[in-house]
């Protein structure tokens, strides 16, 4: 890879349709995710991802399940984009002529790309866990209890109707841009170490699958080892998952612990809840993280970008 000149537009656009095409298929396994993280000790609404799930389609219809994944849609596309290409970007740099990278350069050029997309993810992230974890504090609300509203400190009796966009809104007017990125530390302590895991882990199972040095992997083994590295990276840095989407829920049940920071979330959460916390939705998020990572690996080496590039009006206008 390091040997072949980079087009970025065409990984952006491999970036963009994989995530695209990736969180469509996955995203009410990452909804039950969200708000299993989000359960605390002897206040749990779900025992299981399927218990989630079922649950969430009675209460709230099938659409229930696809809460947040608007924001996901709209952003996810600058995000894998960003990550694919950042990590491309890197790997090309960092390589000598004629030689392959060592897996210490591997990691260097996945600690870059985790550094870049943070840019997106965190008030991705943000935004999509207010909308997805909704649910779970109306379940909550049924026992009954009162909520905590995000933006004003006062007790309600049920959580607003509220979009992305009206929350960003209110964000940005009560706390400025930094209020969308909340939690930037928790997301660079998850994202950076699982592309430090990912890249390089990906890197070297896929180099298993060549016929020979010269020729590519087949599709289906870049498929297998981009779900393998994403599920191994996933459970990894599960810990710091946890930590970001406490920090980054506003609203919150009354008799739900508030955090200042990193190290106060997980201080509490060790404390009052044991270090099995930190395990909480970890195998929702590997099946979410493997197929989402398969299909990204399937577009950037199949090369659909390069296709649809070739194939615009303009290239052939060009040519």
């Amino acid at each position: 890879m390091s040997q072949q000149q980079i087009s970025l537009p065409a990984k952006l656009i491999n970036g963009g349709i994989a995530g695209i095409v990736g969180v469509t298929c996955v995203f009410p396994i990452d909804l039950a995710k969200t708000r299993l993280q989000n359960q605390r000790k002897g206040q749990q609404v779900y025992k299981s991802m399927m218990d989630c799930l079922v649950k969430t389609v009675r209460s709230e219809g099938y659409f229930g399940m696809y809460r947040g994944a608007a924001v996901n849609l709209t952003l996810v596309t600058p995000e894998k984009a960003i990550k694919l290409a950042a990590n491309d970007f890197f790997r090309h740099h960092l390589a000598k002529e004629g030689k392959g990278l060592t897996v210490f350069k591997e990691m260097l050029a996945g600690c870059g790309a985790g550094m870049c997309q943070v840019i997106i993810t965190t008030p991705m992230e943000m935004l999509k866990i207010q909308l997805q974890d909704a649910g779970r504090i109306a379940a909550q609300q049924q026992k009954p209890v009162m909520i905590r509203s995000y933006n004003s400190g006062m007790v309600v009796s049920a959580p607003r109707a509220v979009s992305a966009t009206q929350i960003a809104k209110e964000l940005i007017h009560t706390q400025g841009i930094q209020g969308l990125y909340r939690g930037l530390g928790a997301t660079l302590m998850r994202d950076v170490p699982f592309s430090i895991v990912y890249f390089p882990l990906f890197a070297n199972l896929n180099r298993l699958g060549k016929p020979s040095a010269d020729e590519s992997s087949p599709f289906y083994w870049a498929f297998l080892s981009g779900c393998a590295a994403g599920s191994t990276a996933a459970v990894a840095v599960n810990p710091c998952d946890v930590v970001k989407t406490r920090l980054q829920s506003l609203n919150k049940v009354s008799t739900e612990e508030t955090y200042n920071g990193v190290m106060d979330c997980i201080s509490k959460i060790m404390r009052k809840e044991g270090p099995s916390a930190f395990l909480k939705g970890a195998g929702c998020r590997a099946l979410v993280i493997a197929p989402l990572f398969g299909i990204a690996q399937v577009m950037y080496f199949v090369g659909v970008g390069e296709y649809i590039l070739d194939n615009s009006p303009l290239s052939l206008l060009s040519a």
